[in-house]
């Protein structure tokens, strides 16, 4: 055998196989290897985002809440980078040391040698017309357009929300990628998925020198996008900034509903901001100022607030004792202060005249005799067997758990039982004085303040209340709430009394809210002071107008600013004539309301 033969040979052999290693690796890479047909066809073309138009939020009239704007992305591909750095940031109106950091970032994008990422975001229109005029001089730049939120009025911060940069949790939805915004509170979170609309994709094909040459595939694989739908409240815009206004320089809340539908008519969270101070690149700066304002201005009040509720319950109270036959219109109790704190007004008193001064005795009374009601023949129940009960008729009020309002946040309060006081005392270590005050809306009880409106609303129904809601139709979608209705556990006709001393309240001598009257307008309301162990007591009342055929229910809660029949009251009542009658013609008490500042 020739040796050099079979050198020639091996040779060969071991070039072969490099060849075929090579070929197939080839192979891999180009037809195989998903990666690098994925780079392959970035570079060789380019994938422009459509933006849908977010939907729009409108009130109950059809005036707009929310709304688009065009702004622009100004986005960056660094290898293409080729220009006068200092008229650059001339233009931008920024300096060269944001200029590099923002390129270095760019830089360290993934796939960042084809694939550009968003250099300065949400440029105005009027800025980017300026900027257009020289962005060609510029090689390595381009715009993309985007949609930014506006709202029309400074009003309704807290119901409509805000919209915010994505993070990495909120990218596992497929729908987002960087630089992406969504809905973080209000209505823009709770209907995020109905707003954002579906993304459109356009195929650019380029060049090795990344000139643009055309569409891609002549445009078979672009997808148009789909606008968002639009959301139809029943907030009335006009309302909502009337109480907004009133509300200036306090801190509390205003939730008013129609009784009839649940429809939240307004819902005020004060002190406010501006929605319009959350959108736009100039978030987080303007986030953390308002953030750091007294008085808390992001904290959604209404919904998540939880105070002792005050006397407000007492017209529940009332009811249930009728419930359980403990009481009926004629009952009587005397204005004993040893038992509780009351203040001054005439004794004996009936129920209705209790629900118009107020008298926390008669409520020690009427719940003391509600608690050890008879539970069959002449056996009188445990004061734990009668809180249970008592416990089980108010849960049926909405109270203790959340009313599932189309908004995120919602607090539940809380309903004592007697587990709760088992734990905190001890089995058999508690008695009524325990938790006597229960009876006028203290202690552990705790309502929000959108729980309180609709006390206001179950009692104008005499017992019913559909699930409070914010919007009424989606796109072309109505909601129909009528399987929301609820019934509480109390018979209607136990209510009628209810309404004699709410009416009373306001109508007649010795009524607690008499500044909250409104001529030739018969309605009802109760006031509350919840008690409050850090400085001064929170002003609280509810109403419904008018008492027959009701079509507002309502709630104030204002903190620190004393008796109900204060600050509450009044304001109440201007909201209530503002939406019934389209103007208020009490002005000077207008003037007062609006000019009130609490001290905090």
């Amino acid at each position: 055998m020739n040796p050099t033969s079979d050198r020639q040979y091996v040779i060969i052999g071991v070039f072969s196989t490099l060849a075929i290693i090579f070929i197939f690796r080839l192979f891999y890479l180009q037809v195989l290897n998903p990666d690098f047909q994925e780079k392959a066809l970035s570079m060789g073309r380019k994938v422009v985002v459509e933006f849908p138009m977010r939907g729009t939020i409108y009130d109950r009239n059809g005036h707009i809440m929310a709304h688009n704007e065009i702004a622009y992305d100004l986005i960056v591909l660094p290898k293409e980078i080729n220009i006068d750095t200092f008229a650059f940031c001339k233009l931008l109106a920024i300096d060269t040391a944001e200029f590099n950091r923002r390129i270095k970032i760019a830089r360290n994008y993934p796939n960042a040698s084809y694939k550009e990422s968003v250099f300065q975001e949400l440029i105005s229109v009027e800025d980017f017309a300026r900027i257009s005029e020289q962005l060609y001089r510029y090689k390595g730049f381009s715009a993309q357009k985007r949609n930014v939120r506006n709202y029309p009025s400074p009003s309704g911060a807290h119901v409509l929300g805000y919209m915010q940069k994505v993070s990495i949790r909120d990218k596992k939805d497929e729908f987002y990628v960087n630089n992406d915004f969504i809905g973080r509170s209000g209505l823009e979170m709770y209907y995020e998925k109905e707003l954002r609309g579906i993304k459109g994709i356009k195929y650019l094909r380029r060049d090795i020198n990344n000139n643009i040459k055309g569409p891609y595939k002549n445009g078979t694989l672009d997808q148009r996008s789909e606008p968002g739908k639009d959301l139809y409240t029943s907030i009335d815009a006009e309302l909502q900034a009337y109480a907004e206004q009133l509300m200036q320089g306090k801190r509390g809340s205003i939730v008013a509903l129609d009784p009839a539908t649940g429809e939240v008519l307004c819902m005020v969270s004060a002190p406010t901001y501006n929605p319009n101070d959350l959108v736009g690149r100039y978030f987080s700066k303007n986030y953390d100022t308002i953030f750091n304002r007294p008085g808390q201005p992001m904290f959604f009040r209404s919904i998540a607030a939880t105070q002792p509720p005050g006397s407000i319950v007492k017209t529940m109270q009332a009811a249930i004792a009728q419930e359980f036959g403990v009481a009926n219109a004629a009952t009587k109790y005397p204005c004993n202060k040893s038992l509780v704190g009351c203040h001054d007004h005439d004794s004996p008193l009936t129920l209705p005249q209790s629900i118009r001064t107020s008298c926390n005795p008669y409520y020690y009374n009427l719940v003391k005799s509600v608690l050890y009601a008879e539970k069959s023949g002449n056996e009188f129940t445990t004061i734990e067997h009668g809180l249970n009960r008592w416990e089980g008729i108010v849960r049926s009020f909405g109270f203790g758990n959340p009313l599932h309002i189309d908004l995120a946040g919602e607090k539940d309060g809380n309903v004592p039982d007697a587990r709760e006081y088992n734990k905190a005392y001890g089995k058999g270590h508690w008695n009524y004085r325990t938790v006597y005050s229960l009876s006028i809306g203290q202690g552990e009880f705790a309502l929000t303040p959108l729980q309180m409106a609709n006390l206001a609303a179950i009692i104008a129904n005499k017992g019913k209340y559909y699930t409070p809601h914010v919007v009424k139709k989606v796109g072309d979608r109505e909601l129909d709430y009528r399987d929301s209705l609820h019934q509480v556990q109390i018979q209607p006709q136990y209510f009628d009394v209810v309404h004699d001393g709410m009416q009373a309240v306001i109508e007649e001598q010795g009524g607690t809210a008499g500044r909250a009257k409104i001529d030739t307008l018969h309605y009802c309301g109760k006031t509350g002071t919840s008690q409050n162990p850090h400085g001064e007591d929170h002003s609280v009342f509810i109403a419904f107008a008018p008492r027959i055929n009701p079509t507002i229910a309502i709630s104030v809660y204002i903190e620190n600013a004393g008796k109900g029949g204060l600050w509450a009251a009044p304001i109440a009542s201007l909201v209530i004539e503002k939406y019934l009658r389209g103007i208020v013609a009490r002005k000077e008490l207008e003037e007062s309301m609006l000019k009130g500042i609490i001290k905090y």
